[in-house]
């Protein structure tokens, strides 16, 4: 289950008068006459519930992956202290590899590609291991590493600790490549609904990491290097040279699947854009995963770590320049993705898209332990047909941190 359980019941019509959480975009929500804004739950209340949905979907997810043939099993895990937020904790990385890795690993040579995965549900529910299936398809058929991080949840961690922890995954990973036996300037993100956000906002964060690491840098030595050695000076203040060990980074691509991108929209203005409203998930969820990950209510949910689609052109000029990008249907999110691929595609970057027909956000995460999803397969073959082509670029193309943007 992603942002996630793919539930299918129908949902009952509501009157005119809608209800509505105090989440996203308070703003629009007093603009509109027929909106009833319902003040937050406490915390506590969030906490026990958040706990019931992810004991239930622990459930779901073991049906999921009963189904023959059974995905592979995360052959390693590391527990990482976090670095970039604020909250002291540790995360896990699930790794899983081909079967040769330990004997490559061995030889120390013939580095893999790395796919670093972020799970969905919701920033709320979820756990690292529920992309089995897409982490199996990706190590058999890309011969590549997978990563998949358990990071933090809501609402024991609201925004934006997630993206914070997924900053961390990349910084330890590349940190250790040549323990891991990973290519550092071979890495791409995948990720599903809220998973799939990350992977736009993760690596947005990460640059304003590397330029925060810059400026320390630059204000420890400025001082040595002034008046003596003025290339050198010229280099630190570029930002070239300064994270040496914490750089190097090199995202090769993004593969995202039905991923949410502008925050601003409240879910009723996200349902008005939708084809079948008996697809969507329950407000029950929706309004969880609203209040526990969206704190305080009145923060500014244009954030662009929060929402990519509202991020400035010159932040996006940082992101990888291909992306892959599956939508569904049947999902409330279609049109915000599709507005970022535009937005995207605009900028020059490429867009490799397929909306996949009759679906409902979450498709491909059904419970059903008797047989797979029918069609599900086949896309996630589709998008490693893009990942293998885009994870053996020559290992002298620009690097994440020669991407780093102006503030101009």
């Amino acid at each position: 289950m992603s942002e996630e359980l793919p539930l299918h019941a129908p949902t009952a019509q509501k009157p005119v008068t809608k209800e509505t959480t105090v989440s996203a975009s308070t703003d629009s929500l007093a603009k509109d006459p027929n909106i009833v804004v319902k003040a937050p739950r406490p915390r506590w209340m969030l906490h026990i519930q958040a706990l019931f949905w992810r004991f239930l979907m622990g459930i779901g997810m073991f049906l999921h992956k009963f189904a023959f043939p059974r995905p592979m099993s995360p052959k390693f895990k590391r527990m990482i202290p976090t670095t970039v937020s604020p909250m002291p904790g540790q995360i896990a990385l699930h790794f899983y590899v081909p079967k040769d890795y330990k004997e490559r690993k061995a030889t120390g040579e013939n580095l893999y590609p790395v796919v670093i995965n972020f799970h969905g549900g919701g920033f709320t529910l979820g756990k690292a291991t529920d992309d089995a299936r897409w982490c199996t398809t990706v190590v058999e058929d890309v011969d590549a590493v997978v990563v998949s991080v358990d990071y933090r949840l809501a609402p024991e961690h609201p925004f934006p600790t997630a993206v914070e922890d997924g900053v961390d995954a990349i910084l330890y990973l590349v940190q250790n490549f040549r323990d891991l036996h990973i290519d550092k300037e071979k890495i791409a993100l995948s990720g599903f609904s809220s998973g799939a956000n990350m992977c736009f906002t993760v690596p947005l964060r990460l640059l304003k990491e590397l330029d925060m690491e810059a400026a320390k840098h630059e204000e420890r030595h400025m001082s040595v290097i002034e008046g003596t050695r003025p290339a050198l000076q010229k280099a630190v203040s570029d930002g070239r040279v300064l994270t040496k060990g914490r750089a190097g980074i090199s995202i090769k691509a993004i593969c995202t699947w039905y991923p949410p991108t502008d925050y601003t929209h409240t879910r009723e203005q996200r349902k008005a854009t939708c084809a079948r409203l008996d697809q969507q998930l329950p407000a029950v969820f929706t309004d969880l995963f609203d209040e526990s990950y969206l704190q305080p209510p009145t923060m500014d949910m244009s954030d662009p770590y929060l929402s990519p689609g509202c991020a400035p052109d010159h932040m996006l000029a940082g992101l990888p320049e291909e992306t892959i990008m599956f939508t569904c249907e049947w999902d409330m999110l279609l049109k915000e993705g599709e507005d970022f691929r535009d937005r995207l595609r605009t900028l020059g970057k490429t867009v490799h898209y397929q909306m996949v027909p009759e679906a409902p956000h979450g498709w491909d995460k059904a419970p059903n332990p008797l047989k797979r999803t029918p069609g599900v397969q086949e896309h996630y073959l589709n998008a490693c047909k893009d990942l293998k082509r885009l994870l053996k670029v020559a290992p002298d193309a620009a690097t994440m941190e020669e991407a780093i943007p102006s503030e101009d």
